[in-house]
């Protein structure tokens, strides 16, 4: 008889994706290996989110289809996780009975231990593990990473901003810091690895540290990862205006390794519905923020979220929002229309914003950011970029990759062959709205 199998089926956000590595890596260290197909796997665990209620909806549906595998095979063991196993732990018990393990968001890097008590134990009802209050922080053991070069790093966990219109303080609980001396560990484990391209994640990155009392500790971490050898790029997300700081501009301008790529979600361009969702700055804020970073990276991307209808959010209040995209000319822009929580305070808000209105505003916005990212990236032509492979495009005959400023960027191959991860120069000949083109050329 072979080895058990796994399968680990993702939804949501970085952090997630991060946190399926663990999971996978703890259970090869069990002996278990990944299965092709969840259908065929001894052990399944669904990675959850609950930021929008759509992903809810979707996310049961899949937990319900895994009903008839569980019938098929009594021994297969389902393993909920993440956000949504957090926000409804015992309800997915109660409504799902074929589920073993309800596992919440500061258990992740415990799930090995809980597993083997699982398969000591075969309890199967009520295993739903919740408490926030456990400080998941340091982790040693092993990770199954997606890419050959690209590693997601955890600086911290949490959030305490509580945002009106966002769940995830209630469902990842309050900030907690790794040290400084466990990311780096990590990080040079990786690099001998083969791994060059670091991302440092956080719900809120320029919060850490703040629990040990180090002044500009993120900045600093920054520094200290920018000088590990073997490290070729560093990037990070998510900042928060409210907490981004000068150092951390600076820091980004003179390290030769940290990518020239800034996300800062401003959400709202007017002071009024900033206030509505406690984000904890204004637009005045904001804009200094956008012209510090311009004055030491001048040749930065700068990206952003955006929420439109926001309960009460007025004509004004959007114009406001439109007002800032057109000044700013953001290179990128996630834009969202809102959508309720429950469990957070903008669910309850009065003046909730009629869909159809919703809809006309971001697409009047996606028209304007649309143009702002196509100038942006004609910028770029006639112009060398440094890339990393990452392998080919839906053309086999031509590779795509990201430059610094985190532009994607295709290139046809012209005979050559590439290795992923490799560092490719890229000569722009043709932008469009949501990439470049061009031919690899020689560095001199």
């Amino acid at each position: 008889m072979g080895a058990k199998t796994y399968f680990v089926i993702n939804y949501g956000c970085q952090m997630n994706e991060s946190d399926t590595e663990h999971y996978a890596g703890q259970l090869e260290e069990l002996g278990y290996r990944p299965a092709g197909d969840f259908h065929d796997a001894d052990l399944i665990i669904v990675n959850t989110c609950c930021v929008r209620e759509s992903a809810e909806k979707k996310i049961a549906g899949k937990i319900g289809e895994l009903k008839a595998l569980k019938t098929k095979n009594p021994e297969l063991i389902i393993c909920v996780a993440g956000c949504m196993a957090q926000k409804d732990g015992a309800k997915l018990i109660k409504k799902h009975p074929q589920v073993d393990i309800v596992l919440g968001t500061a258990y992740v890097n415990d799930f090995k231990d809980i597993l083997l008590d699982f398969l000591v134990q075969r309890r199967r009802k009520g295993r739903v593990y919740d408490d926030l209050t456990i400080h998941q922080s340091e982790f040693e053991g092993k990770m199954v990473r997606q890419s050959n070069f690209e590693a997601w790093i955890p600086i911290m966990y949490g959030c305490n901003n509580y945002c009106t219109y966002c769940i995830v303080p209630y469902v990842r609980g309050r900030e907690r810091s790794r040290s400084v001396e466990n990311i780096v560990a990590e990080i040079e484990q990786a690099v001998q690895e083969g791994y060059k391209e670091f991302t440092l994640l956080g719900q809120n990155v320029n919060s850490y540290g703040k629990e040990f009392g180090i002044e500009n500790a993120f900045a600093k971490l920054i520094r200290r990862v920018n000088d590990i050898p073997g490290v070729e790029r560093v990037r990070y997300m998510t900042s928060h205006p409210k907490d981004m700081s000068e150092e951390l501009i600076k820091a980004v301008a003179e390290c030769e390794h940290v990518c020239e790529n800034f996300h800062v979600p401003f959400q709202s361009g007017s002071d009024t519905i900033l206030k509505q969702m406690n984000r904890g700055y204004n637009l005045e804020r904001y804009h200094h923020l956008i012209d510090t970073i311009r004055k030491y990276v001048p040749h930065a991307a700068i990206t952003t979220d955006i929420i439109v209808g926001f309960p009460g959010e007025t004509e004004e209040d959007f114009q406001a929002t439109l007002k800032l995209v057109q000044e700013v000319e953001f290179d990128a822009a996630f834009t969202f229309i809102y959508s309720k929580r429950s469990g957070t305070p903008a669910a309850k808000m009065e003046n909730q914003v009629p869909l159809a209105v919703k809809h006309e505003r971001l697409n009047e916005l996606m028209e304007v950011q649309n143009l702002n990212s196509l100038k942006c990236n004609e910028k770029l032509v006639g112009q060398v970029v440094e890339v990393l492979a990452e392998g080919p495009s839906k053309n086999p005959e031509v590779w795509s990759g990201r430059s610094r400023t985190n532009k994607l960027v295709l290139w046809p191959l012209e005979g050559k062959t590439y290795q992923l991860g490799e560092k490719v120069y890229v000569k722009v000949d043709t932008a469009q709205t949501w990439l470049v083109k061009g031919k690899a050329v020689d560095h001199e």
